[in-house]
């Protein structure tokens, strides 16, 4: 299994070592009250891990600590790995960013948009613009999720089996068999939604590289970077090493073990999901955020070239809008004023619009599971967290991370 280590004194690359230890306090603290199980966190300048730390139990009924080898669902961290797998094929001409999806996907030559009406009987309209492979990139194709359960069409997901997991037995290109034909939010290209756009880009890896989407991970991404322990479930002699699951009870903010929503990952998925199937630990993830860090290259192996992960850090926000315009709200502590969203990440474009302390250009994502990561180009920084509690916003937990990391930067 890969190792992550502290590489340098913190004061070497600019961090203060005292301003540091708030981090531990302050996440110490939700563990000895009761409100997340444990967590690990590491925090990189340079491209060398300066503080690495961990606390509490990775499975906290059976006294398991939070260790170096602990593996956590992903979650939707899983979204920028699919963003890199499709953007290979775009740097080898395998597929282009304007393609309609329906080149690969035939069932999206027909999709409509809602226009009204109840979610048996909707009003719907065909599309004036189709979708491309960039509004999938951008979540700007007017896919959604059922667990949203805010508007009618994300209902028709939820009646049809599609909220935080896909239907028994389904697999990926029967799934999008299904979302091809629901309702749009919107015209493709027009505004931001989260959804199943992530999933759907993984099929559209898998038809055009005519691999399986866990084979394509795996040999362009996975093992060149040496994440020798990220998949897409934990196989047998490895479930002792998953975390257990935790959601937020709604009335003392406590983590309460649920294994009905952790079993999962025990698993291999009938659907193999680019939105949110991975598993990993954060020596692995720490090598993906450092190939980003190091523009597309890590420890000698290039993923992707400089030029296109530039182009991924650009927002691509139609008109050039942030996510507070154009977007629906998401089921985090993300701001989305002052923030766009290029083609598998959130940019930060104002910081003092987006009430945060960070740089203009840091970019990153997170989960509804608790984990989050982000990196800064300007600093030359990256910040990696991993928890496992459901959702991530029961309590102010990735925006004051991003506080406590960025007050510690001293040079």
């Amino acid at each position: 299994m890969s190792r992550i280590k502290t590489e340098v004194d913190p004061a070497e690359v600019g961090l203060s070592p005292d301003r540091l230890r708030r981090i531990d306090a302050y996440l110490s603290a939700y563990v000895d009250d009761g409100r997340l199980p444990g967590w690990q966190l590491a925090v990189t300048r340079d491209g060398k891990v300066a503080h690495l730390s961990s606390y509490g139990s990775r499975d906290r009924e059976n006294d398991l600590p939070a260790a170096g080898d602990t593996l956590y669902r992903a979650w939707s961290m899983t979204k920028p790995v699919t963003s890199v797998a499709a953007m290979i094929l775009v740097e080898e001409g395998v597929i282009g960013l304007q393609d309609p999806v329906s080149r690969y996907i035939p069932a999206f030559a027909d999709v409509r948009v809602y226009q009204r009406g109840p979610v048996d009987r909707p009003v719907t309209a065909p599309v004036t613009e189709p979708i491309r492979v960039r509004h999938l990139l951008s979540h700007t194709s007017g896919l959604t999720y059922g667990f949203h359960r805010a508007h009618p069409v994300d209902e028709i997901y939820t009646k049809n089996g599609y909220e935080w997991a896909t239907p028994p037995g389904l697999d990926l290109a029967a799934c999008c068999e299904h979302w091809a034909s629901f309702p749009l939010l919107f015209e493709p290209g027009t505004a931001w939604n989260y959804g199943v756009s992530s999933d759907v880009l993984g099929r559209v890896v898998e038809v055009a590289s005519g691999q399986s989407l866990d084979a394509f991970f795996a040999s362009r991404i996975l093992e060149p970077l040496g994440m020798e322990d990220t998949a897409f479930f934990v196989p047998p002699e490895k479930a002792d090493r998953l975390a257990a699951f935790y959601t937020a009870d709604p009335a003392t903010g406590r983590a309460t073990r649920n294994d009905g929503l952790g079993a999962g990952a025990l698993h291999r998925p009938a659907a193999l999901s680019g939105s949110a199937g991975l598993v990993t630990t954060l020596a692995d993830y720490h090598r993906f955020t450092q190939m980003l860090l190091g523009e597309g290259v890590h420890e000698g192996q290039r993923i992707l070239g400089p030029r296109t992960l530039r182009h991924m850090l650009r927002n691509h926000l139609p008109g050039g809008a942030d996510l507070n315009s154009v977007g629906r709200p998401v089921f985090s502590e993300m701001p989305t004023a002052g923030v766009g969203f290029g083609l598998g990440f959130a940019v930060v474009e104002d910081p003092a619009q987006a009430g945060v302390v960070a740089s203009p250009g840091e970019y990153g994502w997170h989960s509804a599971a608790g984990t989050i990561f982000w990196v800064d180009p300007k600093e030359r920084l990256t910040a990696l967290f991993f928890t496992q509690l459901m959702p991530s916003s029961a309590h102010p937990l990735h925006g004051r991370l991003r506080q406590l990391v960025n007050q510690a930067v001293v040079d």
